[in-house]
């Protein structure tokens, strides 16, 4: 796929096909490439997929939290005129889909999450203090995914530079604890929406029992897992992570 980055008034973003909006929201560390398989894949099934570019690191401080990312999202999605939307998002990105889900219930119409935060926070900046040293950030980097491999040097060269940015990195360090501010376990069973929860069986960043206590507090929720499988199921097995995805949006007539 040809990613071409639209440029509207606050908004960069990529958007592909026709029919149902489908809005993917990447993480901490997760570029519009990370669902090239997902925007490859769903606008030949009846989707308009759309990736903006989220205000992670562009933001003041004090709109750096889990809460207004929701608020940015929901401007997108007025920006594009759209009724309601599925919201689909990995690890960061899928706890703000979570927030705006809370927030904004008349613009959801489904969700799906991967790798989310929302309920326990693990890798979310606690060790990015010992950011000079390049083999410990390959090392976390790499312990994102179950095949060590995704981990390219390119990717690890991103977080790098993102650990040893002064900015970036207080950014990160707030975004870190504004997470667990923004617990949800107690939003989660008022929470009616749609649910798909695909999850890796060997996520170290989120383990598979963040998976179980999300099903288990969503009252409409389906959880599917990958086996051999990281924290970013949509980057290491890109065509079954579709496969589920797409079962579950006929499943609840998406």
């Amino acid at each position: 796929m040809e990613i071409i980055v639209k440029k509207e008034k606050k908004f960069n973003y990529i958007e592909v096909g026709e029919g149902t909006p489908i809005i993917i929201l990447h993480g901490l560390m997760g570029g519009l490439s990370n669902f090239e398989g997902v925007a490859n894949y769903f606008p030949s099934k009846g989707y308009k997929v759309l990736i903006p570019e989220l205000p992670i690191y562009t933001q003041s401080i004090l709109r750096t939290n889990v809460k207004a990312f929701a608020k940015f999202v929901n401007d997108f999605i007025k920006h594009k005129g759209f009724d309601r939307v599925i919201l689909l998002g990995n690890s960061l990105g899928g706890h703000i889909a979570l927030y705006h889900t809370k927030m904004y219930p008349e613009k959801m119409l489904g969700l799906a999450i991967t790798g989310s935060s929302g309920l326990y926070e693990n890798a979310m900046g606690d060790s990015y203090p010992r950011r000079g040293d390049y083999e410990y950030i390959k090392k976390k980097a790499q312990d994102v995914f179950y095949d060590p491999a995704i981990a390219t040097k390119e990717l690890v060269d991103e977080v790098y530079d993102m650990a040893n940015d002064r900015i970036k990195l207080i950014k990160t360090l707030t975004i870190a604890k504004s997470a667990i501010r923004h617990n949800m376990a107690k939003d989660l069973p008022k929470m009616h929406v749609p649910t798909c929860i695909i999850w890796g069986k060997n996520d170290k960043v989120t383990p598979p029992e963040v998976a179980l206590e999300f099903d288990k507090l969503l009252p409409n929720s389906t959880l599917y897992w990958i086996d051999k499988c990281g924290h970013a199921a949509m980057m290491e097995h890109p065509d079954e992570f579709n496969a589920l995805l797409e079962s579950w949006l006929k499943k609840v007539n998406l």
